[in-house]
């Protein structure tokens, strides 16, 4: 216990700068959320075919973990944006996740450019599936793999 909270505590600097942020109240549906912004400022959508999303992202410095690493949590992040991206209608409730499965291969660290893939896996009844795969684009490596199940209440994809 005493290692996660050691792990987990703040320097006195990281605590300064934490306390120094400013953050607005979000006003829904005018801009991004403070989390929007802050774990997806950069993502670039290339491409949307049938079936499939095609999207690229540099990781930044405010994603790394304390070894350098970007966080799984961030990973996670895009597994669940990028995969619920796929099957998204306008106009629709949000979906809501159900469950993820994501698999860490390797890490990502600053600067790298990620290439994120989602694929739909299906659908029954009210649950969708897709499948998320984060590479990176200069050696093609996978990063993560990840299953994302949603809960939708509207038509098939």
């Amino acid at each position: 216990m005493e290692k996660a909270k050691s792990h987990l505590s703040l320097t006195s600097e990281e605590s300064k700068t934490v306390s120094q942020l400013e953050i607005p109240p979000h006003i829904i549906d005018v801009g991004p959320s403070f989390f929007e912004d802050f774990a997806l400022r950069g993502i670039r959508v290339d491409r949307v075919e049938q079936g499939s999303i095609f999207c690229t992202f540099k990781v930044p410095p405010r994603l790394l973990d304390r070894n350098g690493d970007m966080a799984p949590g961030a990973i996670a992040n895009l597994v669940d944006i990028v995969g619920n991206a796929l099957i998204q209608k306008l106009d629709q409730p949000m979906n809501v996740s159900v469950n993820m499965s994501i698999s860490y291969e390797a890490s990502a660290k600053l600067d790298d450019e990620l290439e994120v893939t989602s694929r739909p896996l299906g659908q029954k009844g009210s649950v969708a599936g897709t499948s998320v795969i984060i590479s990176n684009k200069a050696t093609g490596e996978v990063v993560a793999e990840g299953r994302h199940s949603l809960f939708r209440r509207h038509s098939r994809i």
